[in-house]
C-alpha cells in the first residue's frame, strides 16, 4: 500500500476521498482540512481530518500527497512536498504561471519522484480510441478541431467561493473544465503557437465570468475552437475534422458521474459511417492507478514533463489574450 495525505476537502477532494476509500493500493493516512466544520464528515468516512499542511506533513508518514487544494496553494504545496521526498498528484492546474508549474516539475524531478496531475479524460475508453486513430493516421491531414466541456455543477456555489475569483479560478471555465481541453489537445497535437479568448458573464455574477471560448493554431498546422460554460446542462463533445475523416466523442456524463456510454461517429462518406458505444469507466480512479504503477515503477507515468508545463503555458497565454482581447503567444522556455 502506498500512505497518502489528501488536501483539500471541498468538492473534488470528497470526490476523490470516495474513490480512494477502500482502493488497493492508496491509502489516504489523513485528509487536510483548514475548514475544522468539514472535520466531522471527515470523520464519519472513517478518515483522520487535520487542519495544516504542515503538521500533516512532520506528523503523518506517507509516502504521496494528492492536492485537491485551492490552485494558488499548488506550487508551494507541490515544493513542499518534494522536499520530504514524496511523491505528488496535483489536481489541475498545475499552477497558475508557467514559472510555478516550471518550478514544480523540476522540484519533483530533483527529488526523484512522481509529479501525477488530475487530468483524467486521457484515461477515457473513446479519447483513447480517438488519440490510436490520430496517431496512425487515420482521418488524413488533421484540419481542425472543436472541443466542448461545460455543465452547471458550480452554479450553485456562493459569490466568496474561491471558484468565482479571477485570482483563484482566472479566465471562467479554463481551470474548472477547459485546462482538461488544452491538456488532450497538446496531447493530440503538439504545442500551440497562438491563443486567442473571450470570457463573459451571461447569468452567474461571477468576478471571473461563466464562459469561455478560444481558438487556438498548433506548431504543426492545425487549428481548434474550445468552450468551457459553467451554467448550462451537461455537454462534453470531442471532434476532429480530417482530410479523410472526421471523427466525433460525446459523452453523457460528467467524468465524476458514473453511467450512460460515450458515442464515437467516424464519418467518411454518407456510405462510410462508422458508430461505436464505449461503456462509462472510472477514469478518476484509472488515473490515480497510474500514479500508484509509476510510484512502485510498474509503467512510466502517461505525462511528459513538456506537456505538464506547456498546458500551463498555453493557460497563461488565454488569461492574457481574455484580459487584453488581443492575440497572445505561450511563453515558451
Amino acid at each position: 500500500m502506498i500512505d497518502l495525505i489528501l488536501v483539500g476537502f471541498g468538492w473534488w477532494g470528497q470526490h476523490m476521498a470516495r474513490r480512494l476509500v477502500g482502493n488497493d493500493m492508496l491509502r489516504p493516512v489523513c485528509v487536510v482540512e483548514p475548514n475544522t466544520a468539514n472535520h466531522d464528515a471527515i470523520h464519519a468516512m472513517g478518515l483522520v481530518a487535520v487542519a495544516d499542511y504542515a503538521r500533516a506533513l512532520a506528523d503523518f508518514p506517507a509516502q504521496a500527497v494528492i492536492l485537491t487544494s485551492p490552485n494558488d496553494q499548488h506550487d508551494e504545496q507541490v515544493a513542499m512536498a518534494a522536499a520530504r521526498g514524496l511523491h505528488v498528484f496535483c489536481e489541475k492546474p498545475l499552477s497558475l504561471t508557467p514559472k510555478g508549474a516550471r518550478a514544480s516539475v523540476a522540484a519533483c524531478r530533483a527529488a526523484g519522484v512522481v509529479l501525477g496531475i488530475g487530468h483524467e479524460r486521457r484515461f477515457e475508453p473513446a479519447i483513447g480510441a480517438l488519440k490510436s486513430m490520430l496517431d496512425q493516421g487515420a482521418l488524413g491531414t488533421v484540419m481542425h478541431a472543436e472541443l466542448a466541456f461545460s455543465h452547471n455543477k458550480l452554479a450553485g456555489l456562493p459569490s466568496g467561493s474561491w471558484r468565482t475569483s479571477k485570482t483563484h479560478a482566472p479566465a471562467a471555465g479554463m481551470t474548472q473544465m477547459g485546462i482538461h481541453l488544452t491538456d488532450m489537445m497538446i496531447w493530440f497535437f503538439g504545442p500551440v503557437t497562438e491563443v486567442a479568448a473571450f470570457t463573459a458573464d451571461r447569468s452567474l455574477g461571477w468576478e471571473t465570468g461563466d464562459l469561455v471560448t478560444v481558438q487556438l493554431r498548433f506548431e504543426a498546422g492545425m487549428t481548434a475552437t474550445m468552450q468551457a460554460i459553467l451554467n448550462t446542462p451537461h455537454f462534453i463533445r470531442t471532434h476532429v475534422f480530417g482530410s479523410s475523416a472526421w471523427a466525433e466523442v460525446r459523452n453523457p456524463t460528467h467524468p465524476d458521474t458514473p453511467g450512460g456510454q460515450a458515442e464515437m461517429h467516424i464519418y467518411r462518406s454518407l456510405d462510410d459511417i462508422t458508430r461505436q458505444n464505449f461503456d462509462w469507466t472510472d477514469s478518476v480512479l484509472a488515473n490515480l492507478d497510474a500514479f500508484a504503477a509509476a510510484i512502485k515503477g510498474q509503467a512510466p507515468y502517461p505525462y511528459s514533463e513538456l506537456e505538464l508545463i506547456h498546458n500551463i503555458e498555453v493557460l497563461d497565454a488565454i488569461i492574457r489574450s481574455a484580459e487584453t482581447g488581443q492575440v497572445t503567444q505561450p511563453a515558451r522556455n
